[in-house]
């Protein structure tokens, strides 16, 4: 069995989660898939960003805001 780092971005509103994460590959159907870890890790991220809990997803994960810009032409 092999690791992979990667980033994943959860994206719930006007908010954005970077998040590091280890995608696990071996030989079977299933590769590459997340550690329970990890997996838990998304919800719990994704789901402080759903209440607007950016201190507790900031602890998992570099949150960012995002803001709409005027387009110029």
């Amino acid at each position: 069995m092999s690791t992979q780092k990667r980033t994943k971005y959860v994206h719930e509103g006007k908010y954005v989660a970077e998040v590091d994460i280890e995608l696990l590959e071996d030989d079977t159907g299933w590769s590459p898939y997340l550690t329970v870890e990890d997996a838990c890790r998304l919800d719990d991220i994704r789901e402080a960003l759903r209440r607007g809990d950016t201190l507790a997803a900031s602890r998992l994960a570099r949150v960012f805001r995002l803001e709409p810009i005027a387009a110029s032409h």
